[in-house]
């Protein structure tokens, strides 16, 4: 009679993917044990979504897979064994409330993020997952039996199987500060090249004076040469930099082909009326103040702050009577007001993207099971795969997914 030997599992990193993965293997029997470099677990996870925890997209698998920017392909398996609707079954199992917001975006109905973090925390604590904070995980090296140690500082960790969820370059004051990939990197893992995903935009325009203006139903689209890279609708924000906000975000995911500078953006501020209603909205504005200026007629179309900017790209006199303004002229400012014209110079820096593009390259990765194909025993989940998705809960769906294969893949081992 073989005789059971219950899976040692160390988990490296205690964020989304890190504690969904703890939390697989421990249901499943495994004696797991999680190292945090942080002082508690979920320290992104409590930021996400505004501190409101996007957790994550009321879609299909396949809905899904659409939303996803890298390898989308590579997530076919995990996606439809953990689905979005199994994301939803289990934090509502786990005493999480949700509700589904526009874009079908789910949240805890509470709106903290905490709630969320807490559950997951929870779970591992119930389950017997023992966690330590304050570990910095710093090699992982192969034993003579097919086992691991994990070495943390003056600390080794013996184990049969290693789950790496350290996350990817974003947000470093999270601990996603690459020691994952520098692991892996000393075991002869391909990492692909790292790139901000999902990142606010530095423009050539100096938009400083619109700093903190929002903007609610306009549409976005990104253009490289004659073909579209992005076009959506949705809200976005000026910053002292430039542009930011979720349609800037989704549109920096699009933007990664070419070099950034190469794109050209266009802000369509009145998307609900085509080009006649628009201009017919105008004319009747301009009766209305057919005696001002003509920079000071636009205050019924746009917000003050904008003013000066569309009315600098209608190439209008501003100080031309509005009674006076030609047809042709009328015809400038519906051009800037559909197309206002927004020149990208750089993204912000890699570690103010909500995610990092790049990772571990999923080649080396059985899909089945999360497991490095050239390293059995090593597994990995989350962001430190060279995956990504657009923002609406995507991101955290793979997380959740890719971590529930790696659990399963990692108690289920011989060992």
């Amino acid at each position: 009679m073989t005789e059971y030997k219950i899976p040692r599992i160390v988990v490296i990193g205690a964020g989304a993917a890190g504690m969904m993965a703890a939390i697989t293997a421990a249901e499943l029997g495994a004696r797991v044990t999680v190292l945090e470099r942080n002082k508690f677990a979920g320290k992104k996870l409590r930021i996400t979504g505004k501190g409101r925890c996007n957790v994550t997209n009321n879609c299909t698998p396949r809905e899904l897979m659409d939303a996803v920017n890298r390898n989308p392909k590579f997530l076919y398996g995990p996606l439809n064994r953990f689905t979005p609707a199994d994301t939803m079954e289990f934090f509502e199992g786990l005493g999480v409330p949700l509700k589904t917001e526009r874009g079908r975006r789910v949240f805890p109905v509470s709106d903290k993020a905490g709630d969320v973090q807490e559950a997951l925390v929870r779970r591992m604590r119930e389950l017997g997952v023992r966690v330590f904070y304050g570990a910095r995980a710093t090699a992982i090296v192969p034993t003579d039996d097919g086992g691991y140690i994990v070495k943390n500082g003056d600390h080794d960790t013996l184990c049969d199987s290693v789950i790496v969820a350290t996350g990817g370059l974003s947000y470093p004051a999270t601990g996603s500060t690459g020691d994952g990939f520098k692991m892996l990197s000393r075991l002869g893992v391909e990492i692909t090249d790292f790139k901000p995903s999902l990142v606010p935009i530095v423009t050539r325009e100096d938009l400083s004076e619109l700093t903190g203006l929002t903007l609610k139903n306009v549409r976005l689209t990104a253009r490289h040469g004659n073909e579209i890279a992005y076009s959506e609708m949705g809200e976005m924000l000026f910053t002292h930099f430039g542009i930011s906000g979720p349609l800037v975000l989704s549109a920096s995911a699009n933007m990664q082909k070419h070099p950034v500078d190469s794109y050209t953006l266009e802000l369509n501020l009145k998307p609900a009326l085509d080009r006649d209603e628009l201009d017919r909205r105008v004319i009747s504005d301009f009766a209305k103040y057919s005696a001002r200026d003509f920079i000071n007629s636009l205050s019924d179309l746009l917000p003050q702050k904008l003013i000066s900017y569309v009315v600098d790209q209608s190439g209008i006199d501003p100080r031309k009577k509005t009674g006076s303004v030609t047809r042709e002229e009328r015809a400038g400012l519906v051009e800037a007001l559909t197309a206002f014209k927004i020149t990208p110079k750089e993204f912000r820096p890699l570690d103010e993207a909500i995610i990092t593009s790049g990772g571990v390259d999923v080649a080396e990765i059985n899909p089945k099971t999360m497991e490095l194909r050239n390293h059995p025993g090593i597994f990995v989940a989350g962001e430190i795969i060279d995956i990504d998705a657009y923002t609406g809960g995507y991101n955290l769906q793979l997380a959740f997914s890719t971590a529930r294969v790696a659990g399963e893949g990692a108690a289920y081992r011989e060992c």
